[in-house]
């Protein structure tokens, strides 16, 4: 008997040699894909020793900012390569280049280092800004994006906002009057702590943990957890050699581990109970009302109708939004009140801008901002001159790639800086003058933003800020209304502010002191 194969055995038979086929073109183009890429030279930079890489050097030349900057410049290149451990590291100084990584090519740099500081501060890698890409920072960046941080619920913090408005004015206010103070007020401890108290508003509805000082101003556990969230902010990616080296990570030879964990667990002292006893009053019923971001955290729903978050993931969000929020906007406001009191002229005509916009009759709101395009080239000069750390947070390659006629390998990390690109002379005329007036060039509405990359106040792309609105609305009303309600003048044993940097950091060397006096009527400042 004859046997003729069925219609079904056909297709099954006749699909194995397509799916070979498909199958030998994918390996096919994939092989030249890989010979194409290769085919380029990695960007220039120091010949690596085997294994450890140009970390022996990274080593003996402290800060590493300086030297990756001093190299770069000594090789004339606005992109290097420097092995360490077997991560190849490529700074860029080069707002063209900056956006193919960024831009053009973001979907191939959307990822992030995996390191123990990294790992510690997002509990796990369970919230957004460090975590690495994948499944869990898709859906957390998905709750930021349209839950915290929409123009919605920006809108609907409005007020919190204000009140933290009033507060710093009311505290200044304070300092100006205590005779033994002299009018003489901490910029840096003033403007860290007004970005800490605006966050903690809007997180935890309450300003403070404690009571705070008699005169309205944090107190110790303030203090603490302020330290702690800056120390933990300073040792994020700072080039710690086990994170290069992975096998050392138990030694933690650094340091930076022991400290790390000591800093998020004052962190965790402050911010556990509060979240804890949130959580347990929804579920008992006893809280009704959203009334902050945490609320809107725990009352989160996924499509079954229970809990989108945990309660691990919930205090790893709230962290990671509090850490985000407190360096920028208060280092920009020193610099630039360091900057404007060494030019005299150039915080006369941002003051005359004030009383012109808003007047002396109230005090200066968010609604005034369009308005105050001069007050706020200031803060983008600062913003761009100086940054709040020399590099951005890194972006990790997912693939071989291509960028700027370079080889870049997969796993490479990428690091924009911030001090190259603000201070770029071939973008910037005079980049190491305060020059606010250059922002005001050719456009109507100044933003702090930068979507071009020749300096970073917020990064862009997939890994780029997600709270511009929220960050620059903070950064405009600390500055404004430092400015409108108070003189500013040097202190009277000093003829100039030292713009030096300081040995570990981007910021200035010494704490900015100043000399307050009110310069609007009385009434105006909240009791």
């Amino acid at each position: 008997m004859d046997y003729f194969p069925s219609t079904s055995s056909f297709i099954i038979l006749l699909s194995f040699p397509i799916l070979f086929l498909v199958l030998a073109i994918t390996l096919f183009s994939f092989i030249q894909s890989s010979k194409n890429v290769k085919q380029y030279s990695l960007p220039p930079g120091p010949r690596p020793w085997p294994l450890v890489g140009s970390l022996p050097t990274m080593l003996r030349n402290k800060p590493v900012y300086q030297w990756i900057h001093n190299l770069m410049k000594e090789m004339n290149t606005e992109i290097a390569c420097i092995r360490l451990g077997n991560i190849h590291v490529i700074p860029v100084t080069c707002p063209n280049i900056a956006c193919e990584f960024l831009k053009e090519q973001d979907d191939v740099f959307s990822s992030r280092p995996e390191t123990i500081s990294s790992y510690l501060a997002s509990n796990g890698y369970l919230a957004t800004v460090v975590s690495p890409f994948g499944d869990q920072w898709k859906k957390m960046k998905s709750v930021m994006a349209t839950q915290v941080l929409s123009p919605t619920r920006h809108q609907w913090l409005h007020k919190k906002r204000v009140e933290e408005g009033d507060n710093l004015v009311r505290l200044v206010y304070k300092q100006c009057q205590e005779s033994d103070q002299d009018g003489i007020v901490n910029l840096r401890f003033t403007s860290q702590h007004y970005c800490a108290n605006v966050i903690r508003k809007l997180m935890f509805n309450k300003r403070y943990f404690g009571v705070g000082m008699e005169n309205g101003g944090p107190g110790f556990e303030e203090e603490q957890h302020v330290d702690a969230l800056f120390t933990i902010l300073s040792h994020l990616f700072s080039f710690c050699v086990s994170d290069f080296l992975s096998f050392l990570t138990w030694l933690d030879l650094d340091g930076h581990e022991k400290v790390m964990k000591e800093k998020d667990k004052i962190i965790k002292k402050y911010h556990d109970p509060i979240i804890d006893d949130r959580i347990q009053q929804w579920k008992d019923g006893k809280k009704k009302d959203i009334e902050d971001l945490l609320d809107v955290l725990i009352t989160l729903k996924d499509d079954n109708g229970n809990p989108l978050l945990s309660k691990d993931e919930i205090k790893a969000q709230v962290e990671d939004i509090i850490l985000a929020a407190v360096d920028n906007p208060s280092n920009a406001c020193e610099w630039a009140f360091a900057e404007m009191l060494n030019n005299p002229e150039i915080l006369e005509t941002a003051v005359e801008e004030l009383d012109r916009v808003v007047g002396k009759q109230r005090l200066v709101q968010e609604s005034d901002f369009a308005q105050l395009n001069y007050v706020k080239a200031c803060a983008r000069e600062a913003f761009r001159l100086h940054p709040v750390a020399p590099f951005n947070v890194p972006h990790v390659s997912m693939a071989d790639t291509v960028v700027a006629k370079h080889f870049i390998p997969k796993g490479s990390y990428v690091i924009l800086s911030r001090l190259g690109l603000g201070r770029n002379p071939k973008v910037w005329d005079e980049p190491l003058e305060f020059k606010p007036e250059r922002h005001l060039k050719g456009t109507g509405n100044v933003v702090l933003a930068e979507n071009g990359l020749r300096f970073i106040s917020f990064s862009t792309g997939k890994r780029g800020c997600m709270a511009v609105t929220l960050g620059s609305s903070m950064t405009n009303m600390l500055f404004a209304r430092l400015l409108h309600g108070f003189s500013w003048s040097l202190p009277s044993n000093e003829s100039s502010i030292d713009l030096s940097t300081a040995k570990d950091s981007m910021a200035l060397a010494k704490p900015l002191l100043a000399v307050a006096k009110p310069r609007l009527p009385a009434h105006l400042y909240p009791k």
